[in-house]
């Protein structure tokens, strides 16, 4: 069983930057992408940037141009800069690894992590 530790999550105020950590107890390059997640309390999750083991990336519209997803495989890790941040952007981040190459991020499987909460406030 894969287990995954999200932290680097804050309050910040609007326009500030966080930058969120994922660490996997094995090897990511085991999995066939490495994604992240938030949810607000009563929604369903949503995805906002994932990455392949073949290094392709996609992100939520949204934050395309304001988040950067990254991994190093050497630490076991992924990573999540968040830049320009807005209140809307507030909710409980989550990391997920999924190991098989069917399915698509907007319909996630694999294993997940317990959340990092982000908070964006004046």
């Amino acid at each position: 069983q894969v287990q995954l530790v999200e932290s680097g999550g804050g309050s910040v105020r609007p326009g500030g930057s966080l930058r969120l950590s994922c660490t996997a107890s094995g090897s990511i390059s085991n999995m066939h992408a490495m994604a992240w997640y938030r949810q607000n309390s009563g929604n369903p999750r949503e995805f906002i940037a994932g990455i392949s083991r073949d290094g392709l990336i996609d992100y939520k519209g949204s934050v395309r141009r304001r988040f950067t997803i990254s991994r190093d495989n050497g630490k076991n890790a992924v990573y999540l800069q968040m830049n320009s941040l807005t209140t809307e952007d507030t909710a409980v981040y989550y990391c997920n690894a999924r190991p098989e190459a069917g399915g698509n991020y907007y319909r996630p499987t694999g294993f997940w992590g317990q959340g990092t909460q982000v908070t964006v406030s004046s």
